[in-house]
């Protein structure tokens, strides 16, 4: 059972398909307590590593232990200072994500290791097509990441993972709070020898807290994993629906949106060493400028996408791989404003993973080619990353790669009386490096510090002469970013964890020329993350987190949230407190983030915990 968990967790990682956790039966017990060193990284590496030796500059955040303190994953996800969320509401509304100042559109997402990102606009990536309750963690790679992922990962990966549950149970939530907010869940499992299934549905609720702020959420899926003699088979369904007041999200109107998804993937190995994996996403956007006078103007949008990949891994020697492997994906759009298009890509990449077999050190290189329908040249993405381990718990890790994006839809081909597209748009491309170190003096203390540089080539962007003048995209040349991150982590006690982290940036952007940038700018020069994690009589959770950051050319601003909950037993009430400084700030520009908020409910457990 043990060579069968570790050839699915070895098939799983080939470029952006690091999959979901196999049945329990093939898998170490859940319940069992790992120490963070056992932590897998699955993101830029050939084959799963414990966290502490990855090369690349990783960050997993485990869900389920924080199911009850937070409200969307974009909570989990603040956590990293390195990650800023630009957030138009609660709720997560519409969210992007920027990963050490890259543009929002620049950042991968993954769910499972398959494709999320919008092909009509990259604004809502963050679209999830599961719930909070699906996930088992969310692990965060920085910096290029394309040649294991292919494109838009120029800055960054976020993958969304699920696992199968370790036992047959039901959990069933229920909440208010704040701003007329109302939030259920149901979370369902059934776990088996060689057969495992979890099915999980979510709804959230808000009058808004400013008129035209309301949003509704439900959000569904179904995932079933099955073991057999020719490998793992795992199958995934979602679909999710949100509507939302969108007051001030595209300049001054009181706006309205619609999106709608749903979701499929398959996964299944053929034998110990390849494995075969497809999904599908459709996603419509319904948008309406004036939300009491919808005839004025409306936009409908319907983009679908398809991902198809064959990979195989051959051992070069006991602790060494190479994984090599094929790929194909598609998207298409049909819409009011943007027209009919599609476009299809295919790609091929090698990959090896060189260990020796004490550990001391690893090197990792690797390739990807990859070709496109229409008029885009080939692009040939390379990576190299390495580590060593030295004396006194002392790691020393550098790495270096090439990530790409191509145009979104709405980059290419959208027009309103304030912005245009441009259909002769290049990709964007972008070489970066990493040096770090991680030092660990004692079991109770964690520092580590990472500078990083990255060299942007034809960024995407809208600018505009002045004011007067509308936003046209355009291709910029001489962007460039380097900055510092920095974290420490204490464990005072058994039922304690204190974390630190700092993130400083500094952006040259020469390329403007005297034009007014729309995105460029959107990127705190500094992101600092305080956190405190204490369990209390070891069956409640105080979670208690400060978030100070500075926007470029901004005031500094802080947040304070903070939550309590039993995480065991039967009954499990909790309570959110957001924004408890009450601070007044804005993480787009004019979009009014939601005051002090609090939000209170109970779960209950049916089954084994």
């Amino acid at each position: 059972m043990a060579r069968f968990h570790f050839v699915l967790a070895i098939a799983s990682l080939a470029v952006g398909h690091s999959g979901a956790q196999a049945p329990p039966s093939l898998q170490p017990p859940q319940d069992t307590p790992r120490a963070p060193t056992e932590t897998l990284v699955v993101l830029g590496t050939v084959a799963p590593v414990p966290l502490a030796e990855s090369s690349r500059s990783v960050d997993i955040l485990p869900v389920q232990p924080n199911l009850l303190s937070v409200q969307t994953p974009l909570d989990l996800l603040r956590s990293d200072s390195s990650a800023f969320i630009e957030q138009r509401g609660a709720g997560g509304a519409q969210s992007d994500i920027v990963l050490r100042g890259g543009g929002f559109a620049q950042t991968l997402v993954l769910v499972n290791g398959f494709r999320i990102n919008d092909a009509q606009t990259a604004h809502h990536n963050l679209d999830l097509p599961i719930p909070l309750d699906a996930m088992d963690s969310v692990q965060i790679l920085e910096g290029a990441g394309s040649t294991l992922h292919g494109v838009d990962a120029l800055s960054g990966v976020v993958d969304f993972v699920t696992a199968a549950p370790a036992h047959s149970s039901v959990l069933l939530r229920a909440g208010a709070g704040s701003f007329g907010s109302n939030e259920e869940s149901f979370l369902g499992g059934i776990a088996r020898n060689t057969w495992s299934a979890r099915a999980t549905g979510t709804r959230n609720f808000s009058t808004g807290f400013i008129p035209d702020r309301d949003y509704r959420n439900e959000d569904a899926s179904f995932e079933s994993w099955a073991g057999s003699r020719l490998g793992v088979t795992d199958l995934l369904f979602a679909a999710s629906d949100r509507s939302f007041g969108a007051d001030q999200f595209y300049g001054d109107f009181p706006s309205w949106e619609r999106t709608k998804s749903w979701f499929a993937s398959a996964r299944q190995e053929i034998g110990s060493a390849t494995t075969a994996a497809f999904g599908y996403r459709r996603h419509s956007d319904d948008f309406v400028l004036i939300r009491s006078n919808p005839s004025i103007y409306e936009n409908n949008h319907v983009d679908s996408s398809w991902q198809a990949s064959l990979r195989h891994n051959f051992s070069l020697t006991p602790d060494s791989l190479l994984l090599a492997g094929l790929e194909a994906d598609g998207d298409s759009i049909s819409s009011n404003n943007l027209g009919v298009h599609a476009r299809n890509r295919g790609a091929g990449y090698i990959d090896v993973d060189l260990r020796p077999a004490r550990g001391r050190w690893n090197l990792s290189a690797g390739v990807r080619g990859e070709i496109f329908s229409g008029n885009i040249e080939p692009i040939f993405a390379p990576q190299l990353a390495g580590s060593l381990r030295l004396p006194h718990q002392l790691k020393l890790r550098v790495s270096a790669g090439y990530g790409f994006r191509i145009p979104t839809y709405t980059d290419l081909y959208y027009s309103d009386p304030s912005t245009v597209g441009n259909a002769n748009l290049k990709p964007e491309s972008a070489w970066s490096a990493d040096g770090g170190v991680d030092w660990s003096p004692s079991q109770k203390i964690i520092i580590s510090a990472t500078g990083f540089y990255s060299r942007q080539h034809n960024a995407i962007d809208y600018v505009r002469p002045s004011p007067a003048d509308k936003w046209y995209a355009a291709n910029l040349s001489g962007l460039r970013f380097a900055g510092v991150e920095s974290s420490a982590t204490w464990v005072p006690a058994k039922s304690q964890r204190v974390v630190i982290a700092w993130t400083s940036l500094n952006g040259a952007q020469r390329a403007l020329n005297g034009l007014q940038s729309e995105y460029v700018f959107n990127y705190p020069v500094n992101n600092v993350r305080a956190t405190w994690d204490a369990s209390i009589r070891q069956s409640w959770l105080v979670h208690n987190s400060v978030q100070m950051a500075q926007r470029y050319q901004q005031t500094a601003y802080p947040v304070w949230n903070m939550a309590c909950s039993r995480k065991s037993g039967r009954l499990r009430p909790y309570l959110r407190f957001d924004n408890l400084s009450n601070t007044g700030y804005q993480e787009i520009n004019n979009v009014a983030m939601p005051g002090r908020s609090v939000t209170g409910g109970l779960a209950i457990l049916i089954g084994r915990e």
